[in-house]
C-alpha cells in the first residue's frame, strides 16, 4: 500500500472513532443504584400496609433486573469497547456487591460498603466514557480461541456433576434444613474427600480464569443476542464463583472458623430478608442459580447447532430450559427464605 493510501485509510479510520452514547451509562448507573434498591427494600419490608409491601416487592424486582440493563446495552451497535465491557461487568453487580461486602469485612475497612461501591462505579463510568475505539477495530474477527473454548467446555462438563448435586441439595431446603443437612453430609463424603476437593477447586479456578479470558476477548465487539447472553452469564458466574469460594474457604472456614452449613447460607437467625446486609444474598443466589443453568444451556445450544440439530428443536429446548432455570432459582431461594412444602 502506498503512503498516500495508508494516510487516507488512517484518516478515514480516525474519523470513525466512536464516542460513547449516553445510553451506555445506563448499566453502570443501574449497578450504582443497586445497593440503594436493597436499602429501600429493607426499609419497607418491615412496615405494615399494602403500599409498603408493594414498594418492597418493586424494589427487589428492580434489583433483580439490574443485570438486564447490561445485557441490553452490551448487545447494542455503535458503542465503544470500554463501555461494552462495563455493561458486561454491570451484569455481575449482585455478586460483586456480595464479594465487596465480604472483602470489606476481611480487611476491617471502616468505610461503608455503599461508599466504596459508589466510588468504584463512578470511577468506572469516567474511565469508560473517556475510552474510545474505532469501528474498524471492533469489526475485526475474534479468532484463535478454539482451544480455550474446548478446554472451557470440557471443564464445565466435569463440574456439571457437582453443580447438579449442589442445586438439588439446596432444593431440599423447601422440605427443611434437616433434610438439607443429611443430603449435604452424604455429598461431602465425596466432594470433600482428600484429593477430590483440591481438584474441584482447581477446576473451578480454571473455569473462572478461562471464562474471563474468553469474555474479555469476545467483548471487544458486538455479537448476536445468544452470544451476548452467554458472555454476560459467564461474567456473572465468574464473579459468583470467586465470591462464593472466598466466602466459604477464606471468610467462613479461615476467618470465622465456622461450618458452611444451612445456617451460614441463609443468614443464621437474622435470615435473608430482614437483615440489611443479608438481603444482598437474595439476588446473588437467585441470579446465580438461573445463570449457571442458562449458561450451560447456551453452551449446549451451540453444540447442538454444530451437530445439525433442527433449529426448532433447539429453540424448544432453549426456551423450556430458561423457564425451568427461572423456576428452579425461585424454588431454591424460596426455601432459603423459609418457604416449606
Amino acid at each position: 500500500m502506498s503512503l498516500p493510501s495508508r494516510i487516507a485509510d488512517e484518516s478515514r479510520e480516525h474519523m470513525m472513532v466512536q464516542r460513547p452514547h449516553s445510553l451506555c451509562l445506563l448499566p453502570p448507573l443501574a449497578a450504582l443504584g443497586y445497593p440503594f434498591l436493597l436499602m429501600i427494600f429493607n426499609t419497607l419490608v418491615g412496615q405494615s400496609g399494602a403500599a409498603s409491601l408493594l414498594g418492597a416487592l418493586l424494589s427487589l424486582l428492580l434489583a433483580l433486573a439490574v443485570p438486564l440493563a447490561g445485557l441490553i446495552v452490551a448487545n447494542r451497535p455503535g458503542i465503544t469497547t470500554g463501555m461494552r465491557r462495563l455493561a458486561y461487568l454491570s451484569v455481575a453487580a449482585p455478586s460483586l456487591y456480595v464479594l465487596l461486602g465480604v472483602v470489606q469485612t476481611l480487611v476491617g475497612s471502616p468505610l461503608p460498603d455503599v461508599l466504596v461501591w459508589s466510588l468504584f462505579w463512578v470511577g468506572a463510568m469516567l474511565l469508560g466514557w473517556e475510552s474510545h475505539q474505532t469501528v474498524a477495530a471492533q469489526a475485526r474477527p475474534v479468532g484463535g480461541l478454539g482451544r480455550w473454548r474446548i478446554a472451557h467446555g470440557i471443564s464445565a462438563l466435569v463440574l456439571c456433576c457437582y453443580v447438579i448435586f449442589h442445586l438439588a441439595n439446596h432444593l431440599t431446603g423447601l422440605v427443611g434444613p434437616e433434610l438439607h443437612a443429611r443430603v449435604m453430609e452424604a455429598g461431602r463424603t465425596v466432594y470433600r474427600a482428600g484429593v477430590v476437593e483440591p481438584l474441584l477447586v482447581a477446576a473451578f479456578l480454571f473455569q473462572v480464569g478461562s471464562g474471563l479470558y474468553l469474555a474479555w476477548r469476545w467483548s471487544s465487539t458486538r455479537h448476536n443476542w445468544l452470544t451476548t447472553f452467554q458472555i454476560a452469564s459467564g461474567v456473572y458466574l465468574s464473579v459468583f464463583v470467586l465470591g462464593h469460594m472466598n466466602s466459604v474457604f477464606i471468610y467462613a472456614r479461615s476467618f470465622l472458623g465456622i461450618p458452611t452449613d444451612w445456617s451460614f447460607a441463609t443468614g443464621g437467625e437474622a435470615g435473608l430478608l430482614m437483615d440489611p446486609w443479608n438481603i444482598r444474598l437474595v439476588p446473588h443466589y437467585t441470579l446465580g442459580v438461573f445463570f449457571v443453568l442458562a449458561h450451560l444451556l447456551a453452551g449446549l445450544r451451540v453444540v447442538l447447532a454444530a451437530h445439525g440439530v433442527a433449529t426448532s428443536r433447539i429453540n424448544l429446548l432453549w426456551y423450556t430450559g430458561l423457564a425451568g432455570s427461572a423456576a428452579l432459582a425461585l424454588a431454591i431461594i424460596a426455601g432459603m427464605v423459609g418457604v416449606r412444602i
